[in-house]
């Protein structure tokens, strides 16, 4: 079965995004950026990969083929209208958007929905955010991969936002950077 792999960028104080959405607050660059883009360039957005030349790599999604965000992720200040072309895009929103055919939109039913996703063939599942679906979707996330950046935000969407019961995972890797920011994976004993 396919996991589902919660990948952020997160605070030391918690938070994936400002108050508003923005993220302009993370570290853009550093040894870090060289370091995790190399490991997981399915998780950059189409445009970026097509410049950086990585569409035509030999394995161009080494893990994910599937992406799924929640409304407010997809629709972050000066977004694309299909960001992750190259994987299978999904949008968790109960309001009406106008999307291109390649993004599909989940309106009811979500964790039954990311279950079957999770039961089809396939790499795993990139639960790129937001803090409300992963709140959410907490009982079916397999794996956390958390880009933890030494900046401290005060405010802003927490990395689970929402009530939540406790769940425990275990730490199966960590890689520090010179730019200040950690790796840390995470998954379910």
């Amino acid at each position: 079965m396919r996991k589902l792999v919660y990948y952020v960028a997160v605070t030391l104080d918690g938070f994936i995004a400002a108050e508003d959405g923005t993220f302009d607050g993370f570290i853009f660059e550093g040894d870090h950026m060289a370091g995790i883009n190399a490991e997981y360039p399915d998780t950059l957005p189409t445009q970026f990969r097509e410049a950086l030349g990585l569409l035509d790599a030999p394995n161009p999604n080494p893990n994910f083929d599937t992406v799924l965000m929640g409304r407010n992720t997809y629709q972050v200040p000066g977004g694309l209208a299909s960001p992750y072309a190259h994987l299978r895009q999904f949008v968790v929103t109960s309001q009406e958007l106008d999307t291109p055919d390649d993004v599909e939109l989940i309106r009811e039913n979500v964790a039954g929905r990311v279950q079957e996703l999770k039961e089809e063939d396939g790499l795993d599942i990139w639960l790129c955010g937001g803090g409300k679906l992963a709140a959410e979707l907490l009982p079916l996330i397999d794996k956390l991969l958390l880009k933890i950046h030494p900046v401290v935000f005060g405010r802003g969407i927490p990395l689970f936002d929402g009530k939540a019961d406790i769940t425990r995972f275990k730490r199966t890797d960590a890689r520090l950077f010179e730019s200040g920011v950690s790796f840390m994976t995470y998954e379910r004993p």
